[in-house]
């Protein structure tokens, strides 16, 4: 392939465009103008153009629980050309937290919990300028606890060393008061879901949220990953690796990334998490509206609720999202709640992330109106 001389942005800019010559349907479906084998054939159309330029990742796209496109685009493994495989796993990122946020909700349900207690009632000896810290504060990223303590990969401290270091912090302001993402906020959910519990944060949500759903591909060491079957992340089109090649504890990764991030899976296993999370199987009713409330507002005219992000559409219709970044991996996580349209991509190459693919997508679904808004 010859070389492209144009930006990432310019490229993927001219992606939709030129895929859309040849590739438009006639049909119609409510809620999208257009009928879901046009919005397969397009989205398919848009990735093979993002693939020719380098892009490798794995996508699926559902509308009323029926999977309309999935499929693997580009190289898992460049060096052992392999292909990006419906099998193949990623890591997911921060998509992680919303398994965190699902733990604390179900151990709430048990009796066991409750989101509006402080923080210090599970872990000892905070001081008093953390006291007024309630769990609700960390799933809501309000806690005024700073964003993290150290490296993913080269600082691989355990729970009650992380739990330290939060302990001897200054805090960013009073808790409650402003929102501020923190991955270390997220990683005292977890420590607090295994003082709760008896059990890892792992055995937990694999136990009570994972297997009830049928999921079985996702988390860290449990499900038991065979490497030729994980993606290989690239960093600036070098090797970095897989999500098992780098530094762990004996039982996964670091505490600066456990619970809040690093979970690897498979799309077809976040799609059978999302349909599970449409009944009340795994969550309640009520725990369902305590995930999907706006809780706090945030900068971009968009809300949090625990471990999702909440925007209103154009249409006046709820998205329900959430990213996930790392040295080289990206995952993007969307439900029109409303319209019942999920897509979900995950890619291994930073240059061309899931996260600039998902709004294009987005616009072949829904029209240009969404632009920048879905």
């Amino acid at each position: 392939m010859r070389k492209i001389k144009q930006s990432h942005k310019a490229l993927l800019a001219g992606f939709v465009s030129i895929c859309m010559v040849g590739c438009v349907g006639t049909g119609d479906q409510k809620g999208t103008g257009k009928s879901t084998s046009d919005i397969a054939t397009q989205v398919d159309c848009y990735l093979k153009g993002a693939e020719s330029a380098g892009m490798s990742g794995a996508v699926l796209l559902a509308k009323d629980g029926e999977i309309i496109l999935r499929k693997g685009y580009g190289m898992a493994d460049r060096e052992q050309k392999k292909s990006v495989l419906l099998e193949t796993g990623f890591d997911i990122g921060s998509v992680t937290k919303q398994f965190t946020a699902a733990a604390i909700l179900k151990l709430e349900m048990e009796g066991k919990l409750s989101v509006n207690d402080p923080m210090n009632k599970y872990l000892d000896n905070f001081p008093s300028d953390k006291a007024k810290i309630m769990i609700h504060h960390l799933l809501t990223h309000t806690s005024g606890i700073r964003g993290g303590f150290g490296g993913d990969y080269n600082d691989l401290v355990t729970r009650d060393e992380l739990v330290e270091r939060v302990r001897r912090s200054d805090l960013l302001w009073e808790p409650g008061t402003k929102y501020r993402y923190s991955n270390a906020g997220f990683s005292m959910l977890g420590a607090i879901v295994e003082h709760v519990s008896g059990q890892s944060y792992e055995e937990y949500v694999v136990e009570n949220l994972l297997k009830p759903a049928g999921v079985m591909k996702t988390g860290y060491l449990i499900p038991g990953w065979d490497k030729k079957y994980l993606a290989v992340g690239y960093r600036n089109d070098k090797r970095w690796g897989t999500p098992l090649d780098g530094e762990w504890l004996p039982d996964g990764p670091g505490w600066n990334l456990r619970t809040n991030g690093g979970f690897i899976s498979t799309v077809d296993d976040m799609f059978l998490w999302i349909e599970a999370l449409k009944g009340e199987k795994i969550l309640s009713k009520e725990a369902k509206a305590k995930l999907f409330t706006p809780h706090v507002q945030r900068s971009d005219n968009s809300s949090y609720g625990y471990g999702w992000g909440i925007r209103e559409t154009p249409r006046g219709t709820r998205l329900i999202s959430h990213g996930g970044g790392t040295i080289a991996f990206n995952a993007d996580y969307r439900w029109w709640i409303d319209e019942d349209i999920i897509l979900i991509m995950f890619t291994n190459n930073n240059k061309l992330r899931a996260g600039s693919f998902t709004p294009k997508i987005a616009e072949i679904i829904f029209g240009t109106e969404g632009r920048g808004k879905e």
